[in-house]
C-alpha cells in the first residue's frame, strides 16, 4: 500500500513537470521564431527592393489563394442570396492577384500613392479632430496628425520613384517590431514560469523536511514509553 500511495504522488509529481516543459518548449519556440522575424525585418532594411518585391509576390498569391477560396465557398453556398456577391468579389481577388504578380513594380507604384493618400487624410482628419475636441490627448493627437501629413506629403513628393523601397522599408519594420514582441513576450513568460518552479519548489521542500523530523521524534517517543 505504501508503495502504491508513493508511485501515486511520483506520477502526480512528474505530471505537472511534463506540462511546465511543453510550456518552455512552446515559449522557446516563440523567441525562436520572434528572433527569425527580427533577422528579416534587419535584412529587409539593409536589401528595401527585394523587401517591396517580396512583399508584392507575397500581396498576390494571397489575393490568389483568397480569390480561389471565395469562389470554392460561392460554389457550395449557390442556392443562397448572396451567391454572385460572393463570385465578383472572387473574380476580383482573382484578377487583382493576377495583375500583382504579373507586374509587381506597377503594383507597387499603385500601393505607395495609396499608403501616402491614408497617411495625409488620416493625418488631417486626426489634425482636425484635435483642434476641435481638444481632450487630455490634445498634444499626443496633435503630433501623430502632423507626422501623418508630414510623411504624406514626403511619400507623394518622390513618387513614384521611392514605390521600390517605401513599401519594402514598411513591411521590414512591422516584420521587426513582430519579431521584437514575440521576442519580449517569449522571454517574459520563461522567466515567470521559473518564478512559478521556483514557489512549487520552496513549499515541497519544507513539507518534506517537516516529514522528515515527525519521522525522528516518532522512535525517540516509543522509547520513552517503553522505558516508563
Amino acid at each position: 500500500m505504501g508503495a502504491d500511495r508513493t508511485d501515486g504522488k511520483d506520477a502526480e509529481g512528474r505530471e505537472p513537470q511534463r506540462e511546465k516543459k511543453k510550456l518552455s518548449r512552446s515559449f522557446g519556440l516563440l523567441v525562436l521564431l520572434g528572433v527569425i522575424l527580427v533577422l528579416a525585418g534587419l535584412v529587409g532594411l539593409v536589401y528595401t527592393g527585394v523587401a517591396t518585391l517580396t512583399s508584392m509576390f507575397l500581396f498576390g498569391w494571397l489575393l490568389l489563394v483568397g480569390g480561389v477560396v471565395g469562389l470554392l465557398h460561392a460554389v457550395q453556398s449557390r442556392r443562397s442570396t448572396y451567391f454572385w456577391l460572393a463570385v465578383i468579389v472572387a473574380a476580383i481577388n482573382l484578377a487583382a492577384g493576377f495583375v500583382v504578380l504579373r507586374r509587381p513594380e506597377a503594383s507597387a507604384e499603385a500601393l505607395t500613392m495609396f499608403a501616402a493618400l491614408l497617411f495625409l487624410t488620416g493625418g488631417v482628419f486626426r489634425l482636425a479632430g484635435s483642434l476641435v475636441v481638444r481632450g487630455s490627448n490634445f498634444g499626443l493627437s496633435l503630433v501623430q496628425g502632423a507626422f501623418g501629413v508630414l510623411l504624406g506629403i514626403l511619400i507623394l513628393s518622390n513618387w513614384p520613384g521611392n514605390s521600390l523601397y517605401v513599401i519594402g522599408t514598411f513591411f521590414s519594420l512591422a516584420l521587426l517590431f513582430d519579431g521584437l514582441s514575440l521576442v519580449a513576450l517569449g522571454l517574459s513568460a520563461r522567466r515567470i514560469l521559473g518564478l512559478v518552479r521556483e514557489d512549487k519548489a520552496e513549499p515541497g521542500s519544507g513539507a518534506a523536511d517537516d516529514t522528515r523530523q515527525a519521522a525522528e521524534k516518532r522512535p525517540a517517543e516509543d522509547q520513552e514509553q517503553s522505558n516508563n
